[in-house]
């Protein structure tokens, strides 16, 4: 055991009692970062005239519509698509954000929601938002992950590799070494997805709803991959049993929603294409 590196962080960064808050978490600080990250980015695209909207105020704005429907997407997409008699039951533990339970497609189907509700108030064209989301939205879901790493959520599966994690702030991983699976989907769906949006895809003109399509295809197949690493439990399993979990059938509607996305922005827009970018 001794050759494995043994993760034994403690949730809060900072620890202190204030009613149910137990102190400052380091997950709720991986959520600011992500958060400022992707500020920064939009800041970055309305200067740019990626992102068409006239002032710096209306780019805070729809951070704000952004943060309110992820995180309220995320918490009812984990209460939904997890672990719904649990809630049924207990219903006043769908607020009780502060013991953890947030699902990534659900924070997405919040953000999507914000976003329309943005573009209806502004006028702002719906898809242009979307994809202004997709490219500022993947450091959010690195720093997630990163979260879920430090408070040994969703540990792997157990393993021989090297570079194998023992997740001891953990009972139910127990000591076994296991693949530190958090670390994988912060690379794939947080690190590489940010790649290929920014530093691939934008080298050419496309029309609007093209990166949509991108993250929404990039996501979904990549989440697949790096789910097969993770400890199954009645709670990831979907309708099909544990050879298909439910994060995994989430991401294949994803994939099919891209191809949509893809497909129907082709044929009803072929001249409206966003500004290449200098």
């Amino acid at each position: 055991m001794e050759q494995y590196y043994v993760h034994n962080w403690s949730p809060f960064a900072l620890q202190f009692k204030l009613g149910p808050l137990q102190g400052i978490s380091w997950y709720g600080l991986m959520y600011v970062l992500g958060f400022t990250a992707g500020y920064f980015l939009l800041d970055y695209l309305q200067r740019r005239e990626f992102l068409p909207l006239k002032s710096r105020e209306l780019t805070q704005d729809l951070l704000t519509y952004c943060i309110a429907g992820a995180v309220l997407g995320g918490r009812l997409g984990h209460v939904l698509f997890y672990n719904p008699s649990y809630y049924l039951s207990n219903p006043f533990e769908i607020l009780a954000v502060w013991r953890g339970g947030m699902a990534s497609h659900g924070g997405i189907l919040g953000l999507v929601f914000g976003l329309l509700l943005f573009s209806r108030k502004h006028r702002v064209p719906f898809l242009a938002l979307c994809d202004s989301a997709a490219l500022a939205a993947t450091p959010g879901l690195f720093f997630g992950r990163f979260g879920n790493f430090i408070n040994g959520e969703m540990p792997g599966k157990v393993t021989d590799v090297a570079w194998a994690v023992i997740f001891a702030n953990n009972p139910d991983a127990g000591m076994a070494p296991r693949h530190p699976a958090q670390i994988y989907q912060a690379l794939t769906e947080g690190l590489l997805l940010f790649v290929l949006l920014w530093f691939i895809v934008p080298r050419h003109r496309f029309k609007r709803g093209f990166h949509t399509a991108v993250f929404l295809m990039g996501y979904g197949v990549l989440r697949i991959v790096t789910e097969f690493f993770r400890e199954t439990s009645a709670e990831l399993s979907s309708i099909f049993g544990d050879w298909l979990t439910q994060g995994q059938l989430l991401s294949i509607g994803m994939i099919l929603c891209g191809i949509w996305v893809y497909r129907q922005t082709q044929h009803a827009m072929p001249k409206n294409t966003v500004p290449a970018w200098k």
